[in-house]
């Protein structure tokens, strides 16, 4: 089965500290559950220096859980939709958006 939240997927983030902010998906965790999205999840680590390296601070990216953003199926709208997945015609497995009317997505 195929994942539901794809790279490149734009997404609505439906709750949390940022809900109602979206943005276009740069990777995609799944063993973590968890997504990555631009500008959003920018935190900064404080690093201690050691042997290796100096310290000081240091811009890292937290991943959102993927239970908590929603496919946008319409940017100019912002529209979300659940994703369902079906066999085409060709027996392949393909993504489709249940508030759509079981619309395939691109």
């Amino acid at each position: 089965m195929g994942t539901r939240i794809k790279t490149g997927d734009i997404v609505k983030i439906i709750s949390g500290a940022d809900k109602g902010k979206t943005g276009k998906v740069t990777k995609f965790l799944p063993s973590e559950n968890k997504v990555l999205i631009e500008g959003i999840g920018n935190r900064t680590r404080h690093m201690r220096p050691n042997m290796y390296r100096a310290g000081g601070k240091k811009d890292i990216q937290v991943g959102i859980d993927a239970s908590k953003v929603a496919l946008v199926i319409d940017e100019k709208s912002g529209k979300t939709s659940r994703v369902g997945f079906t066999k085409d015609d060709k027996g392949n497995t393909v993504r489709i958006a249940r508030q759509a009317n079981n619309r395939e997505i691109k």
